[in-house]
């Protein structure tokens, strides 16, 4: 009897074990705090989470797993299975995707954003580079065009920007660079120190992140229409960790993409429709920059670091020109003509 319910327990156990193992747990490394920045991996979690009834979750970690710039290196090494990154932290190890920062490209709202970073992401150049990591890019963080808080005089012509301390990345920063200011690459979660301790003069950010960040709340004039670019961050899964799914959770994965990405637009879209109350309310004056500065900008900033760009690229063996060129071509197909 005894054996026999010795036997009884240990095949029990055995199911347990087994049952336990058939789960599938995701660590998901972000950074700072739950915002509009990151409700599409949000969404997903919960999406993943329904299709599988539970079998398949993902934890979403603001800062607990890595710091911001190391994310893409935990990925590699597989200590965690997803991850957010924005390019413009380490351009060398993600240059393909650089191309959707440089500035003054045209994209004019998220669905557009949407469109060119997803048709960047298929090309094959794209994957080739993020496999290096063993990261399979899965979606983007779509964001509106960056604009810059300041206080003092308003930096509202070239002149003011020269020699203006910026809180840039990638090709923001060039751009500035390009009209004399001086760009520094702080992470988001630095830029409130930087901005207060006197570091930088300004900081150029998507309205979620100067809410979410702190920076609104020491501006005292925001650019409403400077609109030099934006950054592109990525959210990207371990290949090993992607590829051992069965097909049931690959599929839940899959297929719960465009609805965390429509969710994303929508709740960002509700952030927009709040700025200009956000602005008043915190007394910050909205700050228009003349369209002859604007061209001027532009003239100085877009088409050298285009070219500039083209040709690091295809120095380095990648089809930058094509790349660029495959930009260009959504962004009009998005629009119809």
């Amino acid at each position: 009897m005894n054996k026999l319910l010795k036997t009884t327990s240990a095949v029990a156990l055995t199911f347990a074990f087994v049952g336990e193992a058939a789960a599938t747990e995701w660590n998901v490394s972000v950074w700072g705090k739950r915002r509009a920045f990151t409700e599409h991996v949000e969404k997903l979690a919960e999406l993943v989470s329904e299709k599988t009834n539970g079998e398949f979750t993902m934890n979403v970690s603001y800062g607990g797993l890595s710091k911001n710039r190391e994310n893409l290196d935990g990925i590699s090494i597989g200590a965690f299975e997803m991850a957010q990154f924005c390019a413009g932290y380490h351009r060398d190890k993600n240059r393909v995707v650089t191309v959707l920062e440089l500035p003054f490209l045209g994209v004019t709202n998220l669905e557009e954003e949407v469109a060119v970073s997803q048709a960047v992401y298929a090309h094959p150049a794209a994957a080739e580079e993020m496999a290096q990591w063993n990261a399979k890019l899965l979606m983007t963080s779509p964001m509106p065009q960056y604009n810059i808080v300041g206080t003092g005089e308003p930096r509202d012509t070239l002149e003011k920007m020269n020699g203006m301390r910026v809180r840039a990345t990638g090709g923001l920063g060039k751009a500035f660079e390009a009209v004399g200011a001086v760009p520094t690459s702080v992470t988001a979660t630095e830029a409130y120190q930087a901005m207060e301790s006197g570091v930088v003069d300004t900081v150029a950010f998507a309205q979620h992140a100067h809410l979410s960040f702190g920076t609104i709340n020491q501006a005292e004039w925001w650019t409403a229409n400077l609109n030099p670019g934006t950054v592109n961050c990525p959210v990207v899964v371990n290949i090993d960790a992607y590829e051992s799914l069965s097909d049931a959770e690959r599929e839940a994965l899959d297929s719960s993409i465009p609805e965390a990405l429509d969710h994303y637009l929508a709740n960002y879209g509700e952030l927009l429709k709040k700025w200009d109350s956000v602005l008043e309310e915190k007394g910050v004056t909205k700050v228009e920059i003349s369209d002859e500065v604007l061209a001027d900008f532009r003239a100085k900033a877009a088409d050298p670091a285009r070219e500039e760009w083209i040709a690091d690229m295809e120095a380095q063996g990648l089809p930058g020109q094509e790349l660029y060129d495959l930009v260009v071509k959504t962004l009009a197909e998005k629009r119809g003509g």
